[in-house]
């Protein structure tokens, strides 16, 4: 039996499909299913095994990128969201994802409280909206079984606010204690980034974080957007490695599903 994904879509996501379409090439039967349908009743979160908050532009970023998704999905399915991750199933937020699960609590969720928000992605310190492709680092530490036995990723991103900021410094020490910080941008060559490979200015480069299960995982870059080698704007001119795509990733999370859960 395949592990079954729901890709929530709504006004303003635009990644859904390309975020489908990796949870089928990993070899998940997933579905969009839009926001309101779940709010109704119409689908279930408790008939799949993996959630994806996917990219775009929800609800036109109005207040603040993520926010009016991220109270949607508090204050309607709060409950059942909170369950999802209770029985060990999966979540990813990816860009506008990203920031809809910080602005829940969903991540980095450190005390086991999934409501509160600990951290935040805010403006990027270029002042603009950035669309470029960067290199991930990745934390082999870290507990995320969405990442394990990647070491690198070479992902696009597509943002105006991906810039990471914890609430506070020991709020950052615990994250690093934990290996929470699951990836951080880097130069090509591995060494520590400044713009424009960190795109927006995070804090210590961070890229992608966990909650301590693992289970919960978000990041900035797009893994769905490299899941093949035409995927990159220069595939005809220069080798691309099957191991920096974002594939794996999709992968991980489907096998562990299958392993786990179905």
């Amino acid at each position: 039996m395949k592990a079954k994904a729901i890709v929530l879509t709504g006004y303003g996501i635009n990644c859904d499909i390309e975020t489908a379409f990796a949870f089928n090439l990993a070899g998940a039967d997933a579905r969009r299913v839009h926001i309101n349908d779940v709010i109704a009743g119409i689908e279930r979160l408790e008939d799949f095994q993996i959630m994806a908050l996917p990219g775009g532009f929800s609800f036109g970023d109005d207040i603040a990128s993520g926010k009016v998704f991220a109270n949607k999905l508090k204050h309607n399915l709060g409950e059942q969201v909170e369950l999802f991750i209770k029985d060990q199933k999966l979540v990813i937020g990816i860009c506008n994802g990203f920031q809809a699960a910080v602005k829940f609590g969903l991540i980095p969720a450190i005390d086991g409280d999934y409501r509160r928000q600990t951290t935040t992605l805010t403006f990027n310190d270029s002042g603009r909206f950035e669309d470029r492709w960067v290199w991930l680092d990745m934390n082999k530490k870290s507990p995320c079984i969405w990442t394990k036995g990647i070491e690198r990723l070479y992902l696009p991103v597509r943002h105006g606010e991906g810039k990471f900021i914890p609430a506070d410094n020991q709020l950052l020490a615990e994250l690093r204690a934990k290996e929470l910080v699951v990836a951080k941008y880097s130069t090509p060559d591995g060494a520590k980034a400044g713009y424009p490979w960190n795109p927006n200015g995070s804090v210590e480069n961070i890229a992608a974080v966990c909650d301590p299960s693992g289970r919960v995982f978000g990041l900035m870059p797009h893994p769905e957007a490299h899941c093949d080698i035409t995927n990159h704007p220069r595939w005809t001119r220069e080798p691309v490695p099957a191991s920096i795509m974002g594939r794996q990733v999709f992968r991980n999370a489907v096998e562990w599903a299958d392993a786990n859960l179905t």
